[in-house]
């Protein structure tokens, strides 16, 4: 029991400094970010190749983006985020990373324009959330999906207003949008009008399109 307790101690020792530090990312990103509204947020795989079509596109479709008036906003990480904030910056808008401290050191990428670094999950993704009027859902991995299903979650609970959230890549994300059809809307697990809050797409053209015709802002 006394080693148990020892265990909870060292758990909980620094919480309440911890609140500070908490309180102070909040602070900076509500200070700092709403000069990017309107942005879309772009998530996707931290290990896509600069030569791949993945971040060919992801690059394509933050240039389209600040074209059409929208600022960006990435992870601020490698990969499809480096593409996202390369072709933002380039087309001469706000290209926001919103970095992550992680165990193995993911290094920021050099075309976020502004930048945010956060040690906690999410707050990151408070911040992710709050200032898009769009996601963007290259294809990647975890992090990803996590993203993806956390917007989902929001939207179908009403505890944010709806917007597109756009997947990019049909052969990619089929069997995700099978297994969501034929699984969970077969077993009620979610109701079939909640597939209406997935798009499917397969360029970037495509993807603007969209948001362009559902987003006033």
């Amino acid at each position: 029991m006394r080693e148990r307790q020892y265990v909870v101690d060292e758990l909980t020792k620094d919480d309440t400094w911890r609140m500070f530090n908490i309180m102070a990312e909040f602070v900076e990103g509500f200070d700092v970010l709403p000069e990017a509204y309107p942005a879309v947020t772009i998530f996707g795989s931290s290990r896509a190749h600069p030569k791949s079509s993945n971040y060919r596109n992801a690059e394509k479709i933050a240039r389209l983006l600040v074209k059409s008036g929208f600022n960006v906003i990435s992870g601020g990480g490698p990969g499809i985020m480096e593409a996202a904030n390369k072709g933002a910056a380039e087309a001469g808008g706000k290209s926001v990373g919103l970095h992550i401290h992680l165990p193995q050191e993911q290094e920021p990428n050099k075309y976020a324009n502004v930048r945010l670094d956060f040690k906690y999950f999410f707050i990151r993704k408070v911040m992710f959330v709050k200032y898009a009027v769009a996601y963007i859902i290259m294809p990647g991995g975890f992090g990803t999906l996590d993203e993806l299903f956390e917007a989902l979650t929001l939207i179908q609970t009403k505890r944010i207003k709806s917007f597109p959230v756009i997947l990019i890549g049909s052969k990619y994300w089929k069997g995700l949008m099978d297994w969501v059809a034929g699984t969970l809307v077969k077993e009620k697990s979610i109701s079939e009008s909640d597939l209406d809050l997935l798009n499917l797409v397969d360029t970037p053209e495509e993807a603007v399109r969209l948001i362009k015709s559902r987003v006033i802002v």
